[in-house]
């Protein structure tokens, strides 16, 4: 059995506010290394529960945050980018179930640091009308691979944003939202307890599990920050401006979204 672990930053336990998540703050320091840990308490539960082979993949920012020499030895990482399946990337090796582990709520979303893809750029996503998150686009995406999320931990918006969409999932609470950037934690080590208790089970259960699946083609609308961002991204011909902060796109795949998504995020650098 071969799980993938997918580690974000803003779901981990005692992660509240965006100094916290950006290198180049003292802060950062810490909370990457709180990250760390909740990954080693998933990468145990998945041992635990049975897998044979465990991936770990680095799902934040420049997808270099984990401390790769404190990572448990058992399991192999996926760090740096660009990479075309982001966040899920290893469902491309075979696996039988994806793990997200310190995931947060949709743009818009009432969670602890709550964003989709990129903050700076993206005001929200919708997929066939539907506003969406980093988890649906990735499970998503997971499941074009056939790989069924099993498991995800997060804060309790997140949860209840998700938990339709992946019913069968084992789902763990480190915190509880209280604004953008407040919320009450468990600490450090009752959230990595929490973690590692919820992979083995979610492992035990996945018979029960089933892959997301979202109707094809893809109607895709981007919300933009700002005017100049829409103006930037529609240099784009496929894209379809529908107001000056809105933007439209057909996808035939999840890939396919996923990727032109990643690749609007990386050209918004140019105009921070």
């Amino acid at each position: 059995m071969k799980i993938l672990i997918s580690v974000d930053i803003e779901g981990v336990a005692g992660v509240f506010h965006s100094q916290q998540v950006r290198a180049g703050n003292p802060e950062y320091e810490r909370a990457r290394r709180l990250m760390t840990e909740e990954a080693n308490a998933a990468i145990a539960g998945a041992f635990d529960g049975g897998a044979s082979e465990v991936w770990v993949n680095d799902s934040h920012g420049d997808f270099r945050n984990m401390l790769p020499e404190l990572l448990d030895a058992r399991a192999q990482v996926i760090q740096g980018k660009p990479r075309y399946l982001s966040m899920v990337s290893g469902v491309e090796l075979g696996m039988d179930g994806v793990c997200m582990v310190g995931y947060h709520s949709r743009a818009q979303g009432l969670g602890i640091l709550a964003h989709t893809i990129n903050s700076f750029a993206f005001a929200g996503v919708e997929i066939n009308g539907q506003a969406v998150g980093e988890a649906a686009l990735y499970g998503a995406l997971a499941g074009e691979y056939g790989a069924p999320v099993l498991m995800a931990s997060g804060d309790d918006v997140f949860i209840a944003e998700n938990r339709p969409l992946f019913p069968h999932a084992t789902f763990v609470q480190t915190k509880r939202a209280t604004g953008q950037t407040s919320g009450v934690s468990l600490s450090p080590a009752q959230a990595c307890a929490a973690i590692r208790i919820g992979v083995e089970a979610a492992l035990a259960a996945r018979d029960g599990a089933r892959t997301f699946v979202m109707q094809k083609p893809l109607s895709v609308t981007l919300h933009t920050q700002a005017p100049a961002l829409a103006d930037l991204f529609c240099q784009w011909p496929e894209f379809e401006r529908v107001a000056a902060t809105e933007l439209r796109f057909s996808a035939p795949s999840v890939e396919a979204a996923v990727r032109m998504l990643n690749c609007c995020s990386a050209m918004s650098a140019m105009l921070r």
